[in-house]
């Protein structure tokens, strides 16, 4: 039996503020949205007439909590640096919240990189690209980039 994640699912606690930001500043594409005794959720896409990557379910009370068992971080791999160099601009003129101050290597000498973020909730994000961060720093090296933010 082999698996692959299908999608990931996150808590919110406000589906029009993550589906604006995931839509506006990522370019995820709803694909379906509902609301069932009051309790809403949205799906996510990167086309139209595709499964769900991401599904949006508004029932948090509270904002991500990163000492709790669970998430630690969401990872999306982009065609190339220059492309999340784009995710970058669009998501500092966005005012997301950044744990880098830009692009750093996944760890120190790796080709590999991107960049660690935060959505309106606080969820740790990054996007990624596998080649064209040989000359970003590695913010620890002990551990990987992706690992204590």
């Amino acid at each position: 039996m082999t698996l692959r994640t299908g999608h990931a699912g996150l808590n919110v606690t406000d589906l029009d503020r993550s589906l604006a930001f995931y839509r506006d500043t990522l370019g995820l594409v709803p694909l379906a949205e509902s609301e069932r005794d009051g309790r809403r959720y949205a799906f996510l896409g990167t086309r139209a007439g595709e499964g769900p990557v991401l599904t949006l379910w508004q029932q948090a009370a509270g904002p991500y909590d990163s000492g709790r068992a669970g998430l630690h971080h969401l990872a999306f791999e982009a065609e190339s640096m220059d492309r999340v160099r784009e995710y970058e601009a669009a998501l500092r003129a966005a005012g997301a919240e950044f744990a880098h101050a830009s692009v750093v290597a996944h760890r120190e000498g790796s080709a590999s990189g991107g960049i660690f973020f935060h959505d309106p909730d606080g969820t740790r994000l990054e996007i990624y690209a596998e080649k064209g961060a040989e000359d970003a720093p590695a913010p620890d090296d002990s551990a990987p980039a992706c690992g204590f933010f």
